[in-house]
Formats: C-alpha cells, structure tokens, sequence
C-alpha cells in the first residue's frame, strides 16, 4: 500500500483575517507533527509527499455556475469591497473576501482532484489532501467558511474519467449540506453525512428526512447526532450502518471528510469525541474500502478549530490509520519546542506531550438511546430506497 499526503505550505494562503477561526495554521501544525512523528518522509517507503495543483476552470465549472466564479475572482482583488460579494455569500463574517481568494480556493481543488486522479489511476491507494473538506461550498454560494467546493470537484472528475460509484461519508460535526446538495439528484453518489444534529448547529439541515430527489431519491443519507455524544455512541454508528450501507451501494471509490471538530475541546460545537475518535473511525472505513473497492479512498480533512490542542494531533492519527501505521503516543521533544512559545499567546496552558491524551466521556444512556432511534428511523425509511434502487438488490 503507498498513501499520499497531499500537501504545499502555499495551502496558507487560504486565511480570511487573522481572527478567522479557520486558521490555516493548524495545516502546518498537523504536517510537522505527522513528519516529526515520522509517519511521512524518507524512513517511510509506502508513503510520499505530493504536491497539489491549482484545478482548471473545467474542474471549477464542473460544480460551481460561471457567474460565481467570476465573483470569486473580483472579489479577490485588492480594492474590492465586501458588499459587492453579498449575494454570493462573500465578504460575509464566515466568508470575508481576501486577496488571492481565487487562486489559493482553486488551489485546495487541485488538490482534492490531484488526491483522486494518484488513486484512480493506480499511483497510490489511498491520498489525503488535508487542506480539503471545504463540504459548505454550494453552487452558487459560498457558504461555512467554503468558497469552493474541492470534494464536489474531484468526485464529479472521477464520475466524468472513470464512471466511478462513490461513497462520500463526512464525519465533521457540521452537516456536508454543500456535497449533499450538488449530487442530491445523482444515484452515482452515496452521500453519507454523520453531524450534529442541525436543531442545534449550523448549517440547520441534514435531517433524516433529507434524502434525495428525483434519479437521486434515496441516494442521500444523514445522521444526525445528539450534543454530548461521545465516542463509543459515534463509533457504534459507524460499526453498524456504514458497512450495510456499502453493502447496499457497492462503491468503486469512498471519499472520506475527516473533520475533528467534534472533538470535546472544539469552540465551536457541542460533542464529546477525543482523538481516538479520529484514528477509530478511519480504520472502520479503510475496512469497507478494502471489502469493496481495492482500499480506494481519497480523504480530506475539513473543520477543526482547537488548532493547538486538538487539529494536529487527531489529523496524525488520521494519516497514521489511512497509511497502515501506527502513530507513537509520546510527541516528539522537538515538536513542542518549536510550537510551545507561539501557543501560549492563545491557550492558558502548556502544550501536553502525548498525542491521545483526553479521557473519553462517560456513555450517557439518554443520549445513545436518541441516536440509536435516530439509526433505526434511517433503517425504516432512507435505506429500503437505497435497497430498492441501488445495483446490490
């Protein structure tokens, strides 16, 4: 097996403002452990380093309208003014306009396609381009801190190249509304989205309810999560319904969204996951890929905003599960060194020195009892239609 990190430090430039709390630092955190870790490098034969690529206008075109895209771009020059973006959710709080927006969004496309075409092709099995993810990114619209949609992109040049079957599965705390919403009517994608439920979280959707329309009906799955469930309830998800969800679809490649903001530390959310969560969940998918299609996945990363305690270390776990390794709990000396002095003007705290550190919550038998409810419901109503019309029955 050879796993590809798709990564370039140009990957930065996607930053609205420096109080944003999408920060591309946690990017460059995450790499420098996963390299101090030694999970990546010249030591580790079945992994490399690929850099991306800036996607072309067809790859643009194939998932947003051309008036948007010529939005994006004059809003990405220097003098241009937030207002003038407003109706294409720029130059808003989540979506402030920067300088360069075009090319460094364009940039985390390429990316996402440069991971599909490594694994469609045969050059690696598996590819994680861990500036992707941007799964809030509509049509016509950006959208949660997404301008592009780099996922959107990369499945539809897989379906155009390859008529491939993909499983798309988001585990990020926030609904995949975005890649829901561009393949909603198409029986060639699977999109499989485990959230917290939108009563409580942005963006307010990703109901049970929610599952397709008209050539797609039934081919759109969500799992919505009650607040403070924690590790064990996730992972029984994943345990039970993604591999008969497969079963039922029958992919030729799954798109894996590895977004960690439902961590217990994460600002902006309100579930109880650690870091096991993370390296966990990825070993559950690697299990399906392999059953289905020849260990094909093309994983991105996606929310997480704990960028010190959090980010870095479940997106090593993340790699370390995806590439057949398995990642040592002590953080490198050096490691810590060299990001301890930046990381006490933000957190109250020193920089603890093991990767799996935070205890996982107690089970807490109300809230399992609703998402068990909520599993069963998907049960009766959405997979019958995926049963009925998909190829496995």
């Amino acid at each position: 097996m050879k796993t590809a990190l798709i990564w370039d430090p140009a990957y930065t430039r996607y930053r609205f403002r420096p109080d944003h709390p999408f920060n591309p630092k946690r990017l460059e955190l995450a790499v420098s452990l996963i390299e101090a870790l030694g999970l990546v490098g010249t030591d580790t034969e079945d992994t490399a380093v690929v850099a991306p690529r800036p996607a072309t206008e067809e790859e643009l075109l194939s998932v947003h309208a051309p008036e948007y895209i010529d939005a994006v771009r004059r809003m990405s020059q220097p003098d241009a003014s937030p207002r003038d973006g407003w109706q294409w959710g720029l130059g808003t709080d989540d979506n402030p306009v920067f300088p360069g927006m075009h090319d460094a969004a364009a940039l985390v496309v390429g990316g996402s396609v440069r991971a599909a075409e490594a694994v469609m092709s045969g050059e690696v099995q598996r590819a994680f381009n861990i500036a992707g993810g941007l799964h809030h990114a509509h049509h016509a619209r950006a959208s949660g801190f997404c301008i592009y949609s780099d996922v959107g992109a990369a499945i539809r040049w897989m379906r155009s190249a390859y008529g491939a079957r993909v499983m798309y599965i988001d585990h990020d705390a926030h609904h995949g509304d975005g890649v829901q919403g561009i393949f909603y009517d198409d029986p060639a994608v699977l999109t499989v989205s485990l959230h917290e439920s939108g009563r409580y979280l942005f963006p307010g959707t990703g109901f049970v309810t929610e599952v397709g329309e008209g050539d797609g009906y039934g081919y759109s799955m969500n799992v919505p999560l009650e607040p403070f469930t924690e590790d064990e309830s996730w992972l029984d998800i994943h345990r039970s319904l993604l591999p008969e969800l497969a079963d039922a679809f029958r992919p030729d490649v799954i798109v894996l969204v590895n977004g960690v903001d439902g961590h217990v530390l994460d600002p902006l959310t309100h579930l109880r996951a650690t870091t096991r969560l993370y390296e966990e969940t990825v070993r559950i998918v690697a299990g399906i890929a392999d059953k289905h299609c020849e260990g094909r996945i093309i994983a991105t990363g996606a929310g997480g905003y704990d960028i010190w305690r959090v980010v870095p270390r479940a997106w090593a776990l993340v790699w370390a599960a995806l590439s057949g390794q398995t990642a040592r709990n002590e953080i490198p000396r050096e490691w810590l060194e060299r990001w301890q002095g930046e990381s006490l003007h933000t957190l109250p705290e020193r920089l603890r020195d093991t990767v799996d550190e935070y205890t996982p919550a107690p089970r807490r038998a109300e809230i399992e009892a609703v998402n068990r409810r909520t599993v069963e419901e998907l049960r009766r109503t959405a997979l019958p239609l995926l049963r009925g019309w998909g190829l496995g029955f």
